[in-house]
């Protein structure tokens, strides 16, 4: 990490004469003097430290650090004042600040503070990006996609459930992808070198839920519709985990599987060892602001298997995509995705084929106006500033609405 500090400072002379002082420890030194000029530099991804005096014209040093803590709380706050009082020294620690000095302070005093709050900056920053490298590889992360607060509950989730060796109910509406759940869930386990079998439930025998067992040995063994299974072989599976420890069942589900127990198609000895561990995945209708992201990601994917370059996702795409329902979630996405790589239409000239939901016209705006910030973030690659600009918004609007959405421009960058 570079040894950077953004001092914030009213005073000509005080500031000239602490960016000396720290320019002579070979710090490098970003001058500000108010709060307007120092809050550009202000983001979760800023390489240094902040030092700001107090008492300044119109935003002080307490509105700087409240700033500074709601865009990252570990971006260290070291704050200045010529007071000297002991009740804001505790105000100022008590609001977050990671350091208090006196005005004037001692060189050594200063450097001291400062390197201290370098250090823990800069094992921050090497703790989030080896954590970033980590996911990067991480199957929940290269499989799962989706910005929303669904979609990362989703992910988390499933990484809490690969680490216990139970067994596992995945639930979901249909085309929601239930089997790439389960294939995360096992690559993520301590099992994820060994086999990953899948069987559909529906007409699988005892012997053929046998073989499967086999196959599986030391993985794990995916069973797609566990309520179609005939009872006979539901019996079978509930022998077999009591007898085998080699092996892990994840069980896949897009009825309601407690229903399918109290009207005697589903085993209740089956379904509730199953239901130790259970992983829901949310339908397209509940995260509609995953619809642009999972759409251009399967664009992408249509495109390179088809060896076709990818079209442009234009806004008028996104507001078409916003106007469907999608009973048939992920599955019809992908489907409609090869159609508009391939210059499909469906039958009404629209890229989508579902029917409209039932959102009232406030919240389908919302969602519509939402997902244009996404889409545009996505082509951007996460340059809010290129984003504003492709959408042809002041960047004071642009921010705006993505604070009003809760956006975060990082979390759409390539690099």
């Amino acid at each position: 990490m570079r040894r950077r500090v953004l001092l914030v400072d009213d005073d000509t002379a005080v500031r000239e004469a602490l960016c000396q002082t720290l320019e002579l420890a070979d710090i490098e030194v970003i001058a500000a003097a108010s709060f307007i000029e120092a809050k550009d530099h202000i983001a979760p991804d800023f390489g240094g430290i902040v030092l700001s005096d107090i008492r300044m014209p119109g935003r002080d040093g307490f509105f700087l650090l409240d700033h500074t803590r709601n865009c990252d709380a570990e971006l260290p706050v070291i704050l200045l004042t010529g007071e000297g009082d002991i009740p804001m020294a505790v105000a100022a620690l008590g609001r977050g600040a990671f350091g208090f000095l006196e005005k004037p302070c001692a060189p050594s005093d200063l450097l001291v503070e400062i390197e201290r709050a370098l250090k823990t900056r800069a094992l921050v920053l090497e703790n989030r990006g080896l954590k970033a490298r980590l996911e990067v590889g991480d199957p929940a992360a290269r499989m799962l996609f989706g910005s929303s607060d669904l979609a990362e509950r989703l992910r988390r989730q499933v990484r809490e459930v690969a680490q216990a060796e139970a067994e596992v109910l995945v639930s979901g509406p249909p085309g929601s992808g239930i089997s790439k759940v389960a294939e995360v869930i096992h690559l993520l386990s301590a099992r994820g070198q060994r086999p990953f079998e899948k069987r559909a439930s529906a007409g699988l025998s005892r012997d053929g839920f046998s073989a499967a067992c086999e196959a599986a040995r030391g993985g794990s063994l995916f069973l797609d519709e566990i309520t179609a299974m005939p009872m006979d072989t539901q019996f079978a599976v509930v022998d077999r985990l009591e007898q085998d420890a080699q092996l892990r069942v994840i069980a896949g589900c897009s009825s309601d599987a407690q229903a399918a127990v109290q009207n005697g198609t589903l085993n209740p000895d089956l379904f509730y060892r199953l239901d130790v561990m259970r992983v829901r995945i949310p339908s397209l209708a509940e995260r509609p602001e995953d619809i642009a992201v999972l759409f251009a990601h399967y664009v992408a994917q249509a495109s390179e298997q088809a060896g076709l370059r990818a079209p442009e996702i234009t806004n008028d795409v996104v507001a078409d995509l916003m106007a469907q329902d999608w009973p048939g979630n992920a599955r019809a996405l992908m489907s409609t995705a090869m159609r508009f790589v391939l210059g499909v239409s469906s039958q009404d000239g629209n890229v989508a084929t579902d029917g409209v939901g039932g959102l009232g016209l406030s919240a389908q705006m919302a969602q519509v106006e939402r997902t244009f910030l996404v889409s545009a973030l996505v082509r951007a690659q996460g340059r809010a500033s290129v984003a504003a600009g492709d959408l042809k918004l002041p960047r004071k609007t642009f921010y705006d609405k993505l604070a009003r959405y809760r956006i975060r421009p990082e979390d759409y960058r390539t690099s």
